[in-house]
């Protein structure tokens, strides 16, 4: 039963973690679904989200190499772009760790995925004309606004991806743009954050748990790494609103059923 649940547990989060629908309010929905909750339920979640990671490192392993170059005249994306993106998160998140942590609940999550549903919409029908057009284009500016709308991810169910691009696509990036930055950007959040929660948690490991945590970090890289390839593939035919849609109708469902 608890492997049925890892590999549950492991395709919702390699599903949703870098499509914009939320992936930490699937979890808690599905978490509660499955009536896996406790102190130990966190800490798996902990290690499958480290699973979706690897992915992004998989496919963006050349982008990841560019950032540590020593070339000063490589110009295109660089490590400041990814730290000047961080910076609002970090700050925000260090301040405001332990209010986040009491926000993670189906209610929250339905506010989260209605609001950032909102926004999604809003980006897609007041986009400006798009002039930067790819990855090595994006200006340090940009890059720190996008990390500003990550900060609203920090509510449960908002979608770390879908405030980012969202953001991007409303500052002047394509949606392919704002989404390979905002994969490549989550990889130092998600690893410091993740770090960050698996050291306060680790203690809820046994032994026993290793095939059922491995099963689930196994199952998020494989279902998150088809799932990035296929995104970037159609999100500027796709676009943001059927996203939008989808969480309207899941926050629907949630508050009809539960409350």
């Amino acid at each position: 039963m608890e492997l049925l649940i890892a590999i549950i547990l492991g395709i919702v989060e390699g599903l949703t973690e870098f499509l914009p629908v939320s992936s930490t309010g699937h979890l808690i929905l599905t978490g509660y679904w499955l009536n896996f909750v406790d102190e130990r339920a966190k800490t798996f979640e902990i290690v499958i989200q480290l699973g979706a990671i690897l992915a992004v490192v998989v496919v963006y392993r050349k982008r990841f190499i560019d950032l540590f170059s020593l070339d000063d005249n490589k110009g295109g994306l660089s490590l400041m772009h990814i730290i000047l993106g961080m910076i609002p998160a970090i700050v925000a998140g260090f301040l405001l760790h332990g209010v986040i942590k009491t926000l993670f609940s189906p209610s929250t999550v339905v506010i989260g995925l209605v609001l950032g549903g909102i926004l999604m919409i809003l980006a897609d029908l007041k986009r400006t004309a798009a002039v930067t057009k790819d990855l090595d284009e994006l200006t340090l500016k940009q890059a720190f606004s996008i990390g500003v709308f990550q900060c609203l991810a920090l509510w449960p169910g908002f979608s770390r991806s879908g405030a980012t691009i969202s953001g991007g696509v409303l500052l002047g990036t394509t949606h392919k743009t704002a989404a390979e930055f905002s994969f490549i950007l989550a990889v130092p959040m998600m690893v410091a954050a993740s770090g960050y929660d698996l050291l306060k948690s680790y203690q809820y490991l046994t032994v026993s748990d290793i095939p059922v945590f491995a099963v689930g970090f196994f199952v998020s890289f494989i279902v998150a790494l088809i799932a990035i390839v296929t995104f970037i593939r159609f999100i500027e035919r796709v676009r943001l609103i059927p996203f939008a849609i989808y969480r309207f109708i899941l926050a629907g469902i949630v508050w009809m059923i539960l409350f």
